[in-house]
């Protein structure tokens, strides 16, 4: 007799002991909630073969394990990053300077620079590019109170679509919304068929008790993204990608929603990343597994799509091969065409396309794919400008450092790969992972003009720690770049996703695949466990 799935609760547990440690130069972070989300049972209309071949050949409907993003009403400002002259060192005629959030840390990075910081945050001062303003018809028209804000208008809990199966609100959802602290964390995670609203800033027994959680019957939501434009008190601003093709606009106070390219009338791929343009309150943009790009606008209708015309634009850097595909202009974004969706559409690729991040200057999306190139474009100006190789295999992950001048990519080649944008090459692989790579990051809180923080996850569950000086370029390749540490264990199988968030109580949060799962450190002793390096190609 068959087994019926059923779904079950969140649960949360607080382990400790060595193996739920992960020791760096400024100190131990340690293991403080486990927090595992109940994967959703199929719904009974989806039919679940009882052993899948994995040799397989047939059609499966795509997945991307668990997804979190986190959120918080009132953001922390990063702290000011002391640099302190360390006159004692005998490595170099030139001053050595430490990286610290507060005078008491004793972490020490060797630098030769001003406040780098302060400078990115001057340059970040001037005026951001806006997607499309060169064309009057993508401009939000003026009423008589300005530009109002929109919401979605079909209500959530009481609509009687058949896209979402079940709307399951905490008894006590608008009680605990009141009293979330503006500066705590909001979480929202995507698994399968399910989207789940969490607060993390709660007590223990509320962490792991939904604010609300959405079930659909046939769509696997395998993406999501915050607007940060539009975030406030009383508004978020939510956009999923299920496997379905369907994008679903989510306001979570209102819990109302809509439906874009329903019924797949513009792309029927299913879309594996989502992002809200930069600064943008309608547009964003989306990657289907056809290999397109897709801007859409979450105020506009739909409309059956038909490619206005194929105009290649491509300009190569020089490590680039000519050979491959350019970037076909489906829709401008200055087509006179603007009535409905999409606004613009990007052919970049016959494979899928895994991830792709914006740059903090606003002008570029680096983008990877299945296919293992890694692909900058001008999004402003609808151009190609450099095509980069794996070593082996696709690329999954791809992030800018803070300043935009390093990427990171991640893949099946087990590497965490770091690229110069000014430089246009690869100058560094780094060994660390027994298996691909899933999710890098860049601590942009541990970052100046010469030094660098990131981490990075992967199936082999592990979470490693990487400390990058820019003067390590021109040293021998043993000394090249330092591997921090290692955080893995036997309950943590298959690390997907990998956060940075502001120092002490939510400093990294890592995301397993199965049980899903936050890890969330603390810094309370010292400690140096292990150091190894990697080279330079």
């Amino acid at each position: 007799m068959a087994t019926i799935a059923l779904d079950t609760s969140n649960t949360i547990r607080h382990p400790s002991g060595p193996e739920y440690q992960l020791a760096v130069g400024e100190g131990i972070y340690a293991l403080q909630d486990d927090l595992h989300l109940a994967t959703p049972p199929p719904h009974p209309s989806e039919h679940t073969p009882t052993n899948p071949n994995p040799l397989s050949t047939a059609p499966v409907r795509p997945s991307t394990g668990v997804r979190i993003s986190l959120s918080r009403i009132n953001p922390r400002k990063p702290p000011h990053l002391y640099k302190i002259a360390n006159l004692g060192s005998t490595r170099s005629n030139l001053a050595t300077f430490s990286i610290r959030e507060s005078e008491k840390e004793s972490r020490s990075s060797h630098d030769t620079s001003s406040d780098g910081i302060a400078a990115h945050l001057a340059n970040a001062a001037g005026r951001t590019p806006v997607f499309g303003e060169d064309n009057t018809l993508l401009t939000p028209a003026l009423g008589k109170d300005g530009v109002k804000r929109k919401k979605p208008k079909t209500n959530l809990v009481k609509s009687n679509s058949s896209f979402v199966s079940r709307v399951m609100p905490h008894e006590a959802m608008a009680k605990r919304i009141q009293e979330h602290n503006p500066e705590g964390l909001f979480a929202f995670a995507n698994i399968n068929r399910a989207f789940q609203w969490l607060d993390l800033s709660s007590s223990n027994e509320s962490k792991a008790q939904h604010i609300i959680k959405i079930l659909f019957t046939k769509a696997h939501m395998l993406c999501h993204d915050i607007n940060l434009a539009t975030k406030g008190p009383n508004h978020l601003d939510i956009i999923m990608g299920a496997s379905t093709a369907d994008i679903m606009w989510f306001e979570a106070f209102s819990q109302k929603y809509a439906r874009i390219n329903k019924n797949a009338v513009i792309n029927p791929s299913p879309i594996y990343q989502i992002r809200w343009l930069p600064g943008s309150e309608n547009l964003f943009l989306a990657a289907h597994t056809d290999g397109t790009l897709i801007v859409y606008d979450k105020e506009r209708d739909d409309a059956a799509f038909v490619p206005e015309e194929n105009s290649p634009l491509i300009r190569l850097g020089k490590d680039s091969n000519p050979e491959h595909r350019p970037l076909l202009v489906n829709k401008s974004l200055n087509s006179r065409n603007q009535k409905s969706n999409p606004v613009a559409s990007w052919k970049i690729s016959n494979h899928r396309i895994n991830d792709f991040a914006f740059s903090p200057d606003c002008r570029h999306i680096a983008v990877v794919t299945e296919d293992g190139y890694l692909q900058i474009i001008d999004y402003l100006n609808e151009q190609l400008t450099d095509i980069y190789p794996s070593y082996y295999g696709g690329f999954l992950c791809v992030c800018w450092s803070p300043d935009g001048k390093y990427i990171l990519t991640g893949g099946q080649d087990d590497l965490v790969s770091i690229w110069s944008l000014t430089e246009r090459r690869l100058i560094a692989r780094c060994p660390g992972h027994h298996s691909w790579v899933s999710c890098v990051a860049f601590d942009p809180w541990r970052c100046d003009d010469r030094n660098y923080r990131f981490g990075s996850v992967g199936e082999d569950r592990r979470l490693l720690l990487w400390d990058f000086n820019v003067g390590m370029l021109h040293r021998p390749k043993a000394v090249s770049c330092s591997l921090l540490n290692r955080f893995y264990g036997d309950a943590v199988p298959g690390l997907t996703r990998l956060a940075i968030r502001p120092p002490k109580s939510e400093h990294l949060i890592a995301y397993a695949n199965d049980p899903e799962s936050y890890w969330k450190p603390s810094d309370d002793e010292v400690q140096i466990e292990l150091k190894s390096n990697f080279g330079q190609r």
